[in-house]
């Protein structure tokens, strides 16, 4: 049987600690096909300008607010702010004075597989979950991370492997 969600966003807000970033909250049902995050991004902090090949995703402003960029356009974003995040789209975003506390909606990427399909080549691009974030020191929680999860900002690439 799949677990279920019954919260309030103020009350997931209210669980976390004032000064925790990054997610604060995670869709964590087993077998779901959504996945969902609640995220606080400290003030002026930045989540840099990126694109989202594969998904769609729904951003809700809860609280604060700030700027986002899609496709070189500025929005400002102001509680109950809705937006949807195309595919293929560049986006940014930037927390506001007060930070800037979100929801983001999407569907569930396919899970992690081990090994590599037959006939490929090994990848020489050294594992991301040994990075660790350059701003606020967290290591990197997924093997594609290319953010932090705790501050937004960027993950260096790996160094190559000799």
């Amino acid at each position: 049987m799949q677990d279920t969600v019954n919260a309030t966003l103020a009350g997931l807000i209210a669980a976390a600690p004032k000064e925790q970033t990054g997610a604060l909250w995670r869709l964590r049902a087993a077998g779901r096909q959504l996945d969902a995050n609640l995220v606080r991004l400290p003030p002026a902090a930045e989540v840099a300008a990126h694109t989202e090949p594969d998904l769609d995703v729904l951003l809700l402003v809860i609280e604060g607010g700030g700027f986002l960029t899609l496709d070189g356009t500025a929005w400002d974003l102001v509680p109950g702010s809705l937006t949807l995040l195309p595919r293929g789209a560049t986006r940014a975003l930037r927390a506001g004075p007060d930070g800037l506390v979100y929801l983001t909606a999407h569907r569930r990427r396919a899970g992690m597989s081990i090994g590599r399909p037959p006939g490929s080549e090994p990848d020489t691009e050294q594992c991301r979950i040994h990075q660790v974030c350059g701003q606020c020191r967290r290591h990197a929680i997924e093997v594609d991370a290319r953010y932090c999860s705790r501050c937004g900002a960027p993950l260096a690439p790996p160094a190559p492997t000799t």
